[in-house]
């Protein structure tokens, strides 16, 4: 596997670790208000994952190889 393959790999695990975290923090209910701030937070970090995501496949097509 090149660091290329790598690094989308490890890319979309996050992005899908990001949003399991926040999904599971918001829909849980009972759990104290910080929870909240980090289910927003979550979404938000994987939301810039996927945005990360996208300009890294962008840019590494233009590359040959």
């Amino acid at each position: 596997m090149s660091l290329k393959h790598f690094h989308i790999a490890f890319i979309t695990i996050c992005t899908l670790f990001f949003a399991g975290l926040g999904a599971w923090c918001l829909l849980m209910d009972g759990l104290p208000g910080m929870f909240v701030a980090l289910g927003w937070s979550s979404l938000a970090c994987g939301a810039a994952m996927l945005v990360y995501g996208v300009r890294f496949l962008k840019k590494t097509r233009r590359l040959v190889g």
